[in-house]
């Protein structure tokens, strides 16, 4: 299955989490949002400028900047 970082995901594309490439305070909050490697995630979608993007993790939604999901690289279904 391809590689890609979570912000360059289409719209009901799902894939799993397969690392979180950044450190710090940024990383902490990540992961305590429960965005941890092999964590199964949806993207529903786009504000109108693509940016945030909300998707589907473990029953419930959040959203995430864009530079914040391009630290989230997910192996697509």
């Amino acid at each position: 299955m391809p590689m890609v970082m979570m912000r360059n995901m289409e719209k009901n594309q799902t894939g799993t989490i397969v690392a979180v490439k950044v450190g710090g305070e940024l990383g902490r909050r990540i992961r305590e949002m429960g965005m941890v490697p092999g964590t199964v995630i949806t993207i529903q979608g786009r504000a109108p400028l693509n940016d945030p993007v909300a998707l589907r993790v473990m029953g419930g939604t959040l959203t995430l900047r864009n530079n914040e999901a391009d630290n989230i690289e997910v192996e697509v279904q």
